[in-house]
């Protein structure tokens, strides 16, 4: 694994949000898929570790995003943590999961990468922790890398394009967007790996 993503460990992150405005709006829940390697160098998705997250002090919530996650912050039941306490959870089995692979960083994996990297740095910032896994600003796109493998950057489409299904009911959850978005990133590394395999064992012609 170290060898083959430059010393990261690609880890797949979803967030759910209160909003777009990762300093105003809350985050509400986060889920994170590690990514291990077999001796034969096909990578395969971890089981998720999530959370639901209290709305931080002063955070902002709009109503169309919580209509479109379906996500109730007042819920009794919804056993949300603080920030702080809900990222020691989801960097905990990341920090085992470079130890065991000999990475030195984790690197977000997402779709539309760039929008849960934002929420995740505003929310170490705000509790000041200091053990991030995560490199600041390098992610991986699964956008882009769809686009390039299946034709298609819209997360269910590619999904789809895959081979895979797609539960339109179960979107816009943290733990079900990361379970696709993992497979999705894992089917695309281990499809290109396969290319590399055959292009290798194409006579060469003088």
């Amino acid at each position: 694994m170290a060898q083959r993503f430059r010393g990261f460990l690609p880890v797949i992150v979803d967030v759910e949000t209160g909003g777009f405005d990762s300093e105003r709006h809350a985050l509400l829940e986060i889920a994170v898929s590690t990514i291990r390697m077999d001796a034969d160098g096909v990578v395969r998705a971890e089981p998720v570790v999530s959370t639901h997250v209290e709305p931080f002090a002063g955070s902002l919530l709009d109503p169309r995003s919580l209509e479109i996650t379906g996500i109730d912050p007042t819920h009794p039941l919804r056993g949300a943590l603080p920030e702080k306490e809900a990222l020691d959870l989801v960097f905990r089995p990341i920090r085992v999961a470079m130890r065991e692979s000999d990475c030195q960083r984790a690197i977000l994996v997402g779709h539309n990468a760039a929008f849960d990297l934002a929420f995740l740095n505003a929310a170490i910032r705000r509790t000041d922790h200091k053990r991030s896994p995560f490199h600041p600003f390098s992610c991986f796109d699964t956008v882009s890398l769809a686009g390039l493998a299946y034709g298609q950057t819209v997360l269910s489409r590619a999904v789809e394009a895959s081979g895979r299904s797609w539960d339109p009911r179960e979107a816009h959850s943290a733990v079900y967007d990361t379970e696709r978005t993992a497979q999705l990133f894992c089917d695309i590394v281990n499809r290109w790996r396969q290319f590399e395999e055959s292009a290798r064992a194409m006579p060469a012609f003088a």
